[in-house]
């Protein structure tokens, strides 16, 4: 179903592999990337359930943009274990100016597709969302 502020598709996978993430935890994080050939998101790639937070900040691309959704785990001041889903809207200052803007025109409408986020990051440079960040936000 494209959308018609950006004429952007989700591809079915992203929302599957969302749910299998949140339902079923067998997903520590997923990246997902516009296919501006065909105008879809797309799944690019899935970490495992063993996977660290450097492993999700590593697999996104210093130059291009990216959407993210990332599930932290916790541990309250109560001593209770938690988990939030982060949306990270990943726009790095040397990617293109048409690919920010595409991902900007096409994020919220994507984020919907995804029932569940907790919290949204927006981060142009790794220092924006460094662990620090995640657990001040999770909290």
């Amino acid at each position: 179903m494209a959308n018609s502020a950006s004429g952007m598709a989700v591809h079915d996978e992203c929302k599957l592999k969302f749910l299998e993430l949140k339902a079923k935890r067998n997903h520590r994080f997923i990246v997902f990337k516009i296919d501006e050939r065909i105008q879809q998101v797309m799944v690019e790639k899935l970490g495992s359930p063993d996977e660290t937070y450097e492993d999700f900040t590593n697999s996104l691309p210093a130059n291009e943009c990216r959407y993210a959704v990332y599930d932290f785990d916790f541990t309250t001041d109560e001593n209770c274990q938690k988990s939030k889903i982060f949306f990270i809207a990943w726009s790095p200052d040397t990617s293109r100016v048409r690919s920010k803007m595409l991902y900007a025109s096409s994020k919220d409408r994507f984020k919907r597709e995804l029932d569940g986020i907790q919290v949204e990051l927006q981060a142009t440079d790794p220092s924006e969302m460094s662990m620090d960040i995640i657990k001040g936000r999770a909290l």
